[in-house]
This record gives structure tokens, C-alpha cells and sequence, in this order.
């Protein structure tokens, strides 16, 4: 019977060697397949403004609002109704371009985009077709072989259209037309991004960046970010590109990365059985992850684009340019390579700081009062987080100035006082009292380390007293019960024993033991 349980035994496990070895050679046959394309992927990001009224009318952007409450005679398109420019748009669109390092075109010509859409009220989109605000420039990305730049081809301002709702009627879809003529900035770039990785790293970093310049607050979930994706695959050392395909409906970053990845997937499939692929659009389902065909895609004909008669050119002047550019605040790429050379942290302590506008300003002005940027850093992903967390509110609303914090990091420094008993005792007092100092807290608390030696002696002895067994074992090369002493001698000085002061001691007593 034995024998016969180690033979289905034995059994089994060359069957699930097998199947291993299957899946092995299955995974490897992919790679190879897939090693045999390259992937080519440009991006057409449409950005949503945080004006208060439309692009070309006085029409509340307001987000929530009921539906079909926020329109006019003009963002439908009625007769006799002309539109009119909205100024903050323009210098969005120079914002933007100018952090980017574009160029700002001066001579702003208007078009119209035709093509019929039920949530298009005026069959017409006022956009940019030969002359878009902004041309060239890039956005830097990091990719595991270092730093990308990503090419803009250009961004150009144009209205949103409004809202189908295909979910709320089982007979028929719902036109909500509140978002038709909200401000639109669509940055598009070259063809140059490889994978899924770095779009999900360049749609991270635009979203970071509009945020920081506060023209969007890059809320994909709710539409004020929008990204369709192109994507071709071709062999590799071909030179011509594949066949484009258009991906939309990603409303999330996460999304972008999985429909790319899929999208990649299904054309290689396709071009490795023997089928063709076409230029079409097609729809992300992300319940599903994959993509399905909703229409061949338009070219440039189609729209039959003309200029804008309503609207004459806009024309930005050199003045234009450099009174937008006065008012930049510090971008995220600047202040990543400023914390990561001058500062010396870690590219991860860096990012976390400048992942929040509001977070890496606070963390600047507490390094116009310290020097110590690591500490600075720490205190920063460390106590001021947690409070911000445990609280749910942003540093704007963190009761203490940057200065205070740089208090204690002096006070640490000075070695007054240990980080333990700072961000345990002092920081939460100082949370409280924000007008105190964090001297004084330490002070009338009396939470300022002990430094006198003959004290910290007494405190050793008595340490040492109390384990004479472990003494022995100490001597005969147990190193690790060091942290018992030490443990032992900040209890009995309640936590004020300036630890390496004491340390110091710990090991010169035993060591005459």
C-alpha cells in the first residue's frame, strides 16, 4: 500500500513538472513573438480649464450642476448669436506651453471642426487646425535606462463638446449638454512614446504638472482629464509604421496602461495569424480590459475644417509671454532635480514631496530654515503626513508653519533633545500650541536629555547591576545585549538619556567588567 501512495506520488510530481515546463516554454514562445515588434505611441491628451465661464461665452463651468442648467443661446449655436473669446484660456494655453518650453505661436487663427454628434449642439467645434498656440517642446519622463524626453507635436485650445449617457435609460440616451463650450487645452504628442510604462509615467507627470500650474485639477474619473491613445506596431528595423489605431474612454491612468498593453497584444496577434488591421477608433471596456471597434477612424478631410468667421486671430505679443511666465510657480521636474543634486535625497523622498504642489512649497520654505534637507525630508513623510492622514486634511490646513518644524530639527541637532522624544512629545504639543517654541515645550516638560556624565554613570551602574547574568554573556561575545542596557538605562532615566552619551558608557562599563 505504501509503495503505491509513493508511485501516485511520484506520479504526480512528474505531471506537475510537466505542466510546468509547458507554461515555461509557452511564456518563452510569447517573449519571442513579442520581442519580434516594436510598439510606436503617441498620446492626444485633452485638458479640461478651471476657468469659470466657457471658451467662447459666459456659461457657468461649474461641475455638477443639473443637466442642461448651465447653457445659452450661444454655447448652442443659435442663429444670430456670435461667440466671443475668453481671455484666461489663452493665457492657460501660454502657461502650460511655456512650462513645457513650446513655442508660442503669435498669430492665433480660429477653425471650425464639422461633424455630426448628438452631444455636439452647434455640429461644429471652434478648435485650432494650422495655427496651435503651442508647438514643440517635451516632457520628461523617468524610464528604467534613466530619463525621456517625450516630444510635443503641439497643444491647441478648443470647446468641449457635451455628455452622452448611455446608463440611465434602458430605451434611449440622455444628452446632458452643461459641458459643451468648457475650455479645452489638447496636448498632443510625437510618436514616440515605446510602452505602456511610459505613457503611464508621461499621463502621471502632465497630470502633476497641470496641477502644480492649477489650470486643471486632472480628475480623469470625472472627465477634466481626458486621454486617447495611438497605437501602431510594426517589426522591428522596419521603417514604415503600422496600422494606427485609436483607443479612447481611459479614465484612468491605470486605464491608459491597461488598454495600451492590450491593444499591443491584440494587433500582434492579429499580424501573427495572418489577419490585417485597420485604421479605426476603438472603445477601452475596463470591465473587461480589452478594446472594441466603434467607428473607422476620420481623417482631416472629414471634418472639413475651415477658419472660424466669428472669431478673429488673437495675437500674442512678446509682453504676453513674459507676463505669464512671471507668474510660474516652481514645477515639479525643476524641484525633483534641485532635491535629488542640491539636497542629496533619495529620487523616492523626492518624488513623494513633489507628488503635491501645496506639500513640496511647505518643504521649501522648511529648507529656507534648515540645512539638514534629509532631516527636513523625514519629518516631512513622516510626522507632518501621519497628522495630515490621521487628520484628513491637506499641509494647507497643518496648524504649524515650516519654521517650527525647523525648530525641532534643531533642537534634535543640538542633541538636546532625541528624535523620540521629539516627535512623541514635543510635536504633538507643539501641534497644539503652535505658538510655542519647541524649546520651550522641552523645557516645561522637562523632556531635555540628560548629558551630565556623572548622572548618566549612576544610571549605567544600576543597569548593569540588575543582569549580572547577562554581563557574563555580554563578555563572552553576545554584543546584541548591548540594547538590553541601554533600554534599561533609558527607563530609568525616563527617556532623557542623551543616547549616545549613554551608549558610550554602556560599553566602557562593561567592557572593564
Amino acid at each position: 500500500m505504501l509503495n503505491l501512495v509513493n508511485t501516485i506520488l511520484y506520479l504526480r510530481s512528474i505531471i506537475r513538472l510537466i505542466a510546468y515546463n509547458y507554461v515555461i516554454s509557452r511564456l518563452n514562445m510569447e517573449k519571442e513573438i513579442f520581442d519580434k515588434y516594436e510598439p510606436i505611441i503617441g498620446l492626444e491628451v485633452h485638458i479640461q480649464l478651471l476657468t469659470k465661464s466657457k471658451a467662447y461665452c459666459g456659461d457657468s463651468t461649474e461641475y455638477g450642476a443639473l443637466p442642461n442648467s448651465q447653457v445659452s443661446p450661444i454655447s448652442l449655436g443659435h442663429p444670430g448669436t456670435l461667440p466671443k473669446v475668453n481671455e484666461k484660456v489663452i493665457e492657460y494655453a501660454i502657461l502650460l506651453g511655456t512650462a513645457c518650453k513650446c513655442k508660442i505661436t503669435r498669430e492665433n487663427q480660429y477653425a471650425r471642426k464639422n461633424y455630426f454628434y448628438a452631444d455636439l449642439p452647434k455640429g461644429y467645434q471652434i478648435t485650432q487646425h494650422l495655427t496651435p498656440i503651442c508647438t514643440g517642446g517635451f516632457i520628461t519622463i523617468n524610464t528604467p535606462t534613466g530619463k525621456k524626453q517625450v516630444e510635443l507635436t503641439r497643444i491647441h485650445m478648443e470647446e468641449d463638446t457635451g455628455k452622452s449617457i448611455h446608463d440611465q435609460d434602458p430605451y434611449d440616451t440622455l444628452i446632458d449638454l452643461n459641458r459643451a463650450g468648457v475650455p479645452l487645452l489638447e496636448m498632443v504628442t510625437e510618436p514616440v512614446i515605446a510602452n505602456a510604462d511610459e505613457a503611464y509615467q508621461f499621463v502621471t507627470e502632465l497630470r502633476r504638472l497641470v496641477r502644480y500650474l492649477e489650470i486643471c485639477d486632472g480628475n480623469m474619473e470625472e472627465g477634466s482629464m481626458r486621454c486617447d491613445a495611438n497605437i501602431s506596431v510594426r517589426l522591428k528595423g522596419a521603417k514604415q509604421f503600422g496600422k494606427k489605431v485609436e483607443v479612447k474612454n481611459m479614465n484612468s491612468i491605470r486605464n491608459v496602461h491597461t488598454a495600451i498593453n492590450h491593444e499591443i497584444e491584440r494587433q500582434i496577434g492579429v499580424l501573427e495569424s495572418g489577419g490585417t488591421l485597420y485604421q479605426e477608433t476603438r472603445n477601452f471596456d475596463a470591465a473587461t480590459g480589452t478594446t472594441a471597434t466603434m467607428r473607422s477612424k476620420e481623417s482631416s478631410d472629414d471634418y472639413r475644417y475651415f477658419p472660424e468667421p466669428d472669431l478673429a486671430p488673437v495675437i500674442v505679443t512678446e509682453k504676453d509671454v513674459e507676463r505669464v511666465r512671471l507668474t510660474l510657480p516652481p514645477l515639479p521636474d525643476e524641484l525633483l532635480e534641485k532635491y535629488t543634486t542640491l539636497f542629496n535625497l533619495s529620487n523616492y523622498d523626492a518624488s513623494v514631496i513633489i507628488d503635491n504642489k501645496e506639500f513640496a512649497l511647505y518643504f521649501e520654505k522648511l529648507t529656507s530654515s534648515t540645512n539638514n534637507y534629509k532631516a527636513a525630508a523625514n519629518w516631512m513623510m513622516g510626522d507632518v503626513k501621519s497628522y495630515l492622514n490621521e487628520n484628513a486634511v491637506t499641509i494647507d490646513k497643518f496648524p504649524l508653519p515650516a519654521n517650527k518644524i525647523a525648530e525641532i530639527i534643531s533642537l534634535i541637532e543640538s542633541g538636546k533633545v532625541s528624535y523620540t522624544m521629539a516627535s512623541q512629545r514635543i510635536f504633538p504639543e507643539m501641534v497644539k500650541n503652535p505658538a510655542k517654541t519647541a524649546a520651550q515645550i522641552a523645557e516645561e516638560n522637562n523632556l531635555m536629555q540628560e548629558s551630565d556624565s556623572s548622572v548618566l554613570e549612576q544610571f549605567v551602574a544600576e543597569a548593569i547591576a540588575k543582569y549580572p547574568e547577562k554581563v557574563i554573556e555580554y563578555k563572552n561575545g553576545k554584543s546584541s545585549l548591548l540594547g538590553l542596557f541601554m533600554g534599561e538605562v533609558m527607563k530609568l532615566s525616563k527617556g532623557k538619556a542623551d543616547p549616545k552619551m549613554a551608549n558610550q558608557l554602556v560599553k566602557t562599563a562593561l567592557d572593564k567588567k
